[in-house]
């Protein structure tokens, strides 16, 4: 029973992230909502505001973000060992499924079966991503109210589309915002509970 206990968290790792790894078609935005799936609602690994978080962060460092994700909850789970399991467990489907195509790869990129294959599942790629997109939006505009969510939203337009700044750059600039924001509000609403408190007292020494 004990070693079952051991054993669980790393099974549950493994095949979690090695069910992203192969339904996760298309590279990293396809496969962030079903890590998404299996860390916040499946496994209850994370909030969807600490996964929110993690997403920000991992955009923000070098390398694929799926792989940086898999290893942050893994190593948030049961330390290197874990970030271990989860990072062979996720990569593993795609380098046996590219070993062994390899050879055959020049055959099947002409083939119409592939190509309806990839027509096929786009659509539901684009839902799945708009439905987090959806999810996070929404949270922002609760967080920063209507007004300032609806700024930044433009703002993170204009940056990516317009400027073309790197999206690493873009994301380190809003968290910068971010806690400035958050800090400065935070300043605000206690000086004006102090103040508050401050002219109750005045009132009160008047009343006696």
């Amino acid at each position: 029973m004990d070693k079952r206990k051991l054993v669980q968290p790393y099974a549950e790792l493994a095949w979690a992230l090695l069910k992203t790894g192969i339904l996760g078609y298309g590279g990293g935005p396809s496969v962030i909502p079903l890590i998404r799936y299996e860390a916040v609602q499946r496994y209850r690994w994370l909030t969807d505001d600490e996964f929110g978080e993690i997403l920000a962060l991992a955009n923000a460092l070098p390398g694929p973000i799926a792989t940086k994700i898999a290893a942050y909850l893994g190593y948030s789970q049961k330390k290197a060992l874990g970030a271990a399991v989860a990072v062979v467990a996720h990569i593993l489907p795609s380098t046996i499924c590219m070993i062994a195509l390899l050879s055959a790869v020049h055959l099947f990129s002409q083939s119409a079966i592939v190509q309806g294959i990839i027509a096929a599942v786009v659509p539901v790629i684009a839902v799945m991503l708009g439905m987090m997109a959806y999810e996070f939006a929404e949270r922002a505009v609760k967080g920063l109210g209507k007004p300032l969510g609806f700024a930044c939203f433009v703002a993170a337009f204009a940056l990516l589309q317009v400027v073309h700044l790197h999206p690493a750059l873009v994301i380190v600039l809003f968290l910068g915002y971010g806690a400035a924001h958050y800090r400065t509000a935070a300043w605000l609403t206690a000086k004006r509970q102090r103040m508050r408190r401050q002219r109750a007292e005045r009132n009160g020494d008047y009343s006696a």
